[in-house]
């Protein structure tokens, strides 16, 4: 096995045990108790175990201690939520999809083949033209219509570039064959 490059002074030790005793959030002590543990020679395995990090964070945090020290190991996540719609602008559109179809605010530019059911693509636009707020996920989408009482359901599959005239003629032929079909039978079968 190979002998690690990464050592602690005492110094280094000392300052990390400081840090770790002083620091009251969670995920900062999981990283000055995890670089303290590797750069004393600690086995890995019981480092991972200890802390319940991975490998690759581990040597992420190592790396960050080496180039910044303890200001690398400071949980640097911003947190919080980045919603784009205030609670009363989600209630908004609760009652306006309870009450509207797809249809009836967006017309025929609708996903579905009726304009009956809201789907993904439809709360994009309803959204746009309403606040100006669009989301980079198809979860917060979804997540937005769960809230508002809707659930998943498999959509219907529509080509909305055929026409009714030629869907009713197809359907008429078909049912033409399947008559013809039927005749030829009977004749064999007497």
């Amino acid at each position: 096995m190979a002998e690690r490059k990464f050592k602690l002074t005492a110094k280094q030790v000392g300052e990390l045990g400081r840090a770790y005793d002083a620091c009251s959030d969670g995920d900062t002590k999981i990283r000055y108790q995890a670089v303290r543990l590797y750069g004393t020679a600690t086995p890995l395995q019981t480092i991972l175990k200890a802390t319940g990090c991975s490998i690759s964070s581990l040597r992420e945090w190592v790396r960050a201690y080496r180039t910044a020290g303890l200001a690398g190991l400071l949980d640097h996540r911003a947190g919080g939520n980045s919603a784009k719609l205030t609670p009363d602008q989600r209630q908004e559109v609760e009652a306006r999809l309870q009450q509207f179809t797809p249809q009836q605010i967006l017309g025929t530019a609708t996903h579905s083949a009726n304009g009956q059911f809201w789907t993904v693509e439809d709360m994009q636009v309803a959204l746009r033209r309403w606040y100006g707020v669009e989301y980079q996920s198809r979860n917060s989408y979804y997540n937005l219509l769960y809230a508002c009482g809707f659930s998943y359901q498999r959509t219907e599959k529509v080509f909305k570039s055929q026409r009714p005239a030629d869907i009713a003629a197809f359907q008429e032929m078909v049912e033409k064959n399947s008559l013809t079909r039927r005749k030829k039978r009977r004749k064999r079968s007497s």
